[in-house]
This record gives C-alpha cells, structure tokens and sequence, in this order.
C-alpha cells in the first residue's frame, strides 16, 4: 500500500470548490428516477443519461472532483465509442466505483439489514483499478425506529464497513466509508444525533483495529438531522452546528475530508446546511459534498429523456454543482437559487 498516494487522491477528491457526484443509483433505483419522469430504464437509456452528465465539461472540470460509478456504467463507452470513464478523466475528475452488493436482512435482528459484497472483493477491486478506479464506495444502512437500531446491526456494519476499506487500500484504491444513519421515521434531530454518534464511534474503532488508514480515507455520513416525518423540524443552524459538534466529538483529523450524503434532502436544504456547516469554520477536515440526487433531481427532470433538452439538463446540473461548490467554501447565498429561477 502507497499510503502517500492514497493521501494525493483523497486530497484531490476534497479539492477546495469541488465535491463527488453519486451517478452509482443501482438499476432498481435508477428505474425509479426514470419512472418519474416517464422515461424507459434501458441500457441506453442509462448509458445517454450519464453521458449526458458527464458531457457537462464546464460542471466537472469546475466543481466535480470525482464520480461514484455503477458495475454497469464502468464497463460501458458512449454513442461515439469513447469510454464512459474517459469522459470522466478528460474533464479531469477522478472516477471511482461502488462496490458493495446492496443489503440482506440480518439474522436475529427484525428490521434491519447489513450490506453484503464483501467475499469477491479483491478480485473486483483489482479490475476495477485497471479499468481507472482510483476510489471506491460501500454504503452501510443503519435505521431508527422502535428498539432499533441494535448494538448489533451498527456492529456488524462497522465491522463490513472496515473490512472493504482494508481491501480497497490494498489494491491502492481510496474507500469511501459510508455508514448511513437514514432520516425516514419521525425521530428529532437529537435522536439522529445520538445514534449518528454511535455508529461514527463504532466504524472508527473497526477501522483502527482493521489497520485502515486514516489518511487514506474519506467518510460519507449523514447529517445530524430531524427524521422526515418528524413534528420538530430544525433550522438550519441547529442543523449545521449539531452535525459539526458531532463530527468533531467522532471524526479524527487525520481523515482528509468529510463529503456528505444529501440523503433524501430537497436540492436548496442540502446546500443550505453544506454552506453554514463551512461557514462555522475552524474544522481539520475539509466538508464537502457527495450528492446524488440533490445534483441530479433538477437535471434529470430537464432532461425526460429527450436529446432536444440535453442543453436544459446541462446546466441545470451545472447550477447545482456550482450552488454546492459555493456551499463547500461557505460563500453560497440562498438569492443565487432565485436568480437561476429568474
């Protein structure tokens, strides 16, 4: 392991501006997406989509620093025959790779899963590095509810969690660790707080007995925010200011940064809560993020699968990338969204 290089790369994915584009929606959740706006999920179809953002020159090379890719779209090369990840890499972002295999129910524990993916690893990951992977993601789901989540379920998880980023750093590939503490249920923001923090605490402490580097490493966590049915909604500084004690209270500093997961919030909330974490400053961690549908959502519904409206599509995720590339540096201003609207 050239831990040196694996620094380089998670300096390089929290570039000062820049944050991750999450294009790894699996084909089940893909089709969703495409339901919604009554377009077919096919292979081309999801091919043109992610070509389409990928084409978007000006949002990557500004505000992108890296893509999280699916199995599929790795493999896969745009309608002129060039490479899916050769876009990435010519816009000059760094292209990484989803790698668990979704979740399973977890024995003895009702209403809770564990993520699964972890016995091929090494061969895939090897593959994946040649094809130009430099980083890689897996995603654990830890749920709030009635008596959950269980010692266990955040155990097992953390445990999972540290075991790839052991194997990812062996083949020279950067992990995203992400341990997602969901915002479905009706729980208050100190509810997620708590339970963020056991999972934070339970994941750092699989990682150093997994002999991970820190260094070498980003995390993706969620929020410290109110459930979505919640009757007590938080304001943005509550939001902000939790999240950033909880962090410092679990994250060590050797981590180079921290790119958030939108996890279900509206486009303007995520970047909204992004923009006044940074605004408290004084952090030893760059916090960026690394937004699925919070950069896509305005995108895709510009786009409905029509090539006349590419261009549409294009800058409306170019206006999301930007909005949340200010939000990274703490100088975005919520009239920047009504000028776009204008």
């Amino acid at each position: 392991m050239d831990l040196f290089d694996l620094n380089k790369v998670a300096h390089a994915m929290v570039a000062p501006g820049k944050g991750i584009l999450a294009a790894d929606e699996s084909s089940g959740t893909i089709r969703k997406r495409f339901d919604a706006i009554k377009v077919e999920s096919t292979e081309d179809s999801r091919r043109d989509y992610r070509e389409m953002l990928f084409r978007s020159k000006d949002a990557i090379s500004k505000h992108i620093s890296g893509v999280i890719l699916y199995d599929e779209t790795i493999w896969q090369k745009a309608r002129d025959g060039t490479p899916l990840i050769q876009l990435i890499e010519q816009a000059g972002a760094i292209p990484g790779i989803k790698v668990d295999e979704g979740t399973q129910p977890l024995p003895n524990c009702p209403g809770e899963v564990v993520t699964v993916g972890l016995d091929k690893l090494t061969g895939r990951l090897a593959e994946y590095y040649k094809r130009g992977a430099r980083f890689a993601k897996w995603r654990a789901v830890i749920d709030i509810g009635k008596d959950i989540p269980s010692m266990t379920a955040i155990h097992v998880n953390a445990h999972a969690l540290a075991r790839y980023a052991a194997l990812c750093q062996t083949a020279q590939i950067v992990p995203i660790v992400e341990p997602e503490v969901l915002m479905d249920g009706d729980h208050d923001i100190d509810r997620c707080y708590e339970v963020t923090q056991r999972v934070l605490n339970k994941t750092f402490q699989e990682l150093r007995i997994q002999r991970v580097a820190l260094e070498g490493m980003i995390l993706k966590p969620n929020m410290a925010i109110s459930g979505k049915n919640s009757a007590k909604k938080s304001s943005v500084e509550e939001v902000a200011e939790k999240t950033v004690r909880l962090l410092k209270t679990c994250v060590p500093a050797a981590v180079p940064g921290i790119a958030f997961l939108s996890g279900g919030q509206s486009d303007e909330d995520a970047t909204a809560h992004l923009d006044a974490m940074n605004r408290i400053g004084g952090l030893p961690w760059k916090l960026t993020f690394s937004y699925g549908r919070a950069l896509q959502a305005a995108a895709q519904k510009a786009w409905s699968g029509k090539t006349e409206n590419v261009s549409a599509a294009q800058q409306a995720f170019s206006h999301r990338a930007r909005m949340n590339s200010l939000a990274s540096k703490g100088e975005w201003k919520v009239d920047l969204e009504q000028k776009k609207a204008a």
